[in-house]
């Protein structure tokens, strides 16, 4: 079976003469190209076989058999971009109503969800619009507005194309959700209230159990949840995440590596909260149901206030104070899960779990049986996929930067880029070796794409497609 150039068997995805780079991180989100003959050095002026100017964004490129797509913004616009692929020459660029200006972090873009493709079309989602469809011409070929959201840091979950739909994750403090909507006409086929969810940005990831049903596995606050694709039915899940979910999950056969950091969270920082009946009665000094700042004023819990009031009105209501009870309970890891069931498999599908040195933002990478992530400071940690034991940890000297783009892997090598643009080239194995630290000259937050014996690199200002130049 093939979904947009992948063919799909049980519980893997594998690339198809590593033509396309249909989403973000490439197929499924695995992060892994069958490609040769990559650069190892390389630069602003050096192995350069082209080189676009373009707006910013933080999104990562996508490729079909003969364009790149990418979104961008400036100060009053989002854009969906097609670039030619042999050249980078633009084809075309069009640009996206944006009917607001939510709230980012300084870490996010208006334009961060990276673009899905089916080889032909474009759907790409913006915090300030919602979905969008464009045809290889750049004709508009629906749209579907959604939000405001109510997320202080903005969206990042990117689409991702599934039994002929479109499946976008949308977490906030309030009102999340996962939607699904027909990929030729944009109509919805359905929608999942997700309100045990707080603010998360990890893109869906799929799963189709032996003699199964095709599944959409999402990670989000203290569940990793597996959604039937045909109903949007939940079907199993697991608890134990972290309650900020931004790192996305990969699969491998019938196993899927879950990692999640958000701060406060580390193992040993977990505490009892009393329940919302118990803190009333200790604090509520108007006796109207709810607890405003200055009610929380001598209590261990008022420097939380403003991150527990979700709806941000001043107030805790029972809602808030539960998922802050929840979160003071939550640990990071990241975990090894067995995939499949029925209704909660916590017990059953746990694997093993790894506590230290986790990232904030990039998602791990699965390569010739080494698990991988590099973490703030270049901390590059490799381990036993089936033991969750460490192989190798050390600092990738020459980018000890801040991380927000995920490693990649081909050619026997791993690609790590930092926000600063040091563009780290890394032999692969369990005892692996940093064979160059390359200087882009500029921020990095997308994630390469090796592909065409080419690496495809995204800085603030330019795209860039190395090679190695005779």
């Amino acid at each position: 079976m093939r979904i947009g150039g992948m063919l799909l068997l049980t519980g893997t995805f594998y690339l198809q003469g590593f033509s396309e780079w249909p989403q973000f991180r490439g197929p499924n989100a695995f992060g892994v190209s069958d490609t040769t003959s990559l650069p190892s050095e390389f630069g602003p002026f050096r192995n350069v076989h082209w080189k676009t100017p373009l707006p910013p964004g933080h999104s990562s490129p996508v490729f079909s058999a003969d364009q790149i797509f990418l979104t961008a913004f400036d100060a009053d616009h989002l854009y969906v971009i097609a670039l030619e692929r042999p050249t980078g020459k633009i084809q075309w660029r069009r640009e996206v109503p944006r009917p607001r200006k939510q709230k980012l972090h300084n870490s996010n873009s208006p334009a961060s969800p990276s673009v899905a493709t089916d080889g032909k079309n474009a759907y790409a989602f913006f915090t300030d619009f919602g979905l969008i469809s464009y045809g290889p011409d750049g004709n508009e070929r629906w749209r579907v507005p959604l939000g405001p959201f109510d997320n202080p840091f903005g969206l990042g979950a990117s689409p991702v194309l599934a039994e002929g739909k479109v499946i976008q994750v949308c977490d906030s403090e309030t009102g999340s959700f996962v939607l699904a909507v027909d990929q030729a006409s944009g109509a919805q086929v359905w929608r999942v209230e997700r309100p045990e969810m707080t603010r998360g940005f990890s893109t869906p990831v799929l799963y189709r159990p032996t003699g199964g049903r095709l599944q959409a596995l999402v990670a989000g606050t203290n569940r990793f949840i597996a959604y039937d694709v045909q109903t949007g039915a939940e079907v199993w899940w697991v608890r134990g995440l972290t309650w900020q979910m931004k790192p996305t999950p990969i699969v491998d056969g019938d196993t899927a590596y879950v990692l999640g950091w958000a701060g406060g969270a580390d193992q040993g920082n977990q505490a009892a909260v009393p329940s919302f009946d118990d803190i009333l009665k200790a604090a509520d000094a108007n006796h109207d149901g709810q607890l405003s700042k200055n009610e929380l004023a001598d209590s261990p819990y008022k420097g939380d206030f403003d991150d527990a009031d979700l709806n941000g009105d001043g107030f805790l209501e029972q809602r808030e104070w539960e998922k802050y009870r929840e979160r003071r309970t939550l640990v990071n890891s990241v975990m090894a899960v067995r995939l499949g069931g029925s209704g909660d498999m916590t017990e059953k599908n746990i694997l093993w779990r790894f506590y230290k040195s986790l990232p904030n933002v990039p998602s791990p990478l699965l390569y010739q049986n080494v698990l991988y992530f590099v973490k703030e400071g270049g901390i590059l940690t490799a381990l036993d996929p089936a033991t969750g034991g460490v192989l190798k940890q050390g600092r990738l000297k020459g980018a000890l930067d801040f991380y927000y783009s995920s490693p990649v892997a081909a050619d026997g090598k791993i690609y790590t880029a930092s926000q600063d643009g040091h563009i780290s080239v890394i032999k692969a194995g369990r005892a692996w070796e940093v064979i160059a630290v390359n200087d882009m000259d500029d921020e990095v937050y997308a994630t390469p794409a090796p592909l065409d014996h080419s690496l495809y690199v995204r800085t603030k200002n330019a795209l860039y497609c190395f090679r190695e130049m005779p």
